[in-house]
């Protein structure tokens, strides 16, 4: 008997519309190097996705609509990981063969203890 997948939707839409309607957009000063114009203007974006509480950040540039790009892509890879359902495991059974060899090694490896072990009569 076959287990069934259920197919469903996933839990969080990731088509650039959708998530810019479920995200709250921040915009704060970056920090680090970069020189005056970095630290001046709040070019570094954090967005927040309500329904799931994802977050991704973007600094790399100075430019705060290409750190908003950035970001929505980082959100939205984020997103796709999240609504990756697993394959369900399917438990599989060794074949005669593989049982057969098993069983085999064990009976070597026992024979071999055996001829290891002290003559009653030696004690």
């Amino acid at each position: 008997m076959k287990p069934s997948r259920r197919l469903s939707s996933p839990p969080y839409h990731t088509d650039r519309a959708t998530v810019e309607r479920e995200v709250i957009v921040e915009s704060f000063r970056a920090r680090g190097p970069g020189g005056q114009h970095r630290n001046v203007t709040e070019s570094a974006v954090r967005l927040t996705h309500l329904p799931s509480g994802v977050r991704a950040v973007a600094a790399e540039s100075r430019s705060q609509h290409r750190n908003r790009e950035v970001a929505f892509e980082r959100l939205i890879a984020r997103l796709e990981r999240l609504n990756r359902v697993p394959a369900p495991r399917v438990p599989t059974r060794a074949t005669r063969a593989a049982v057969e060899r098993r069983i085999k090694q064990k009976k070597l490896r026992q024979k071999a203890k055996q001829l290891r072990a002290s003559i009653r009569g030696d004690e």
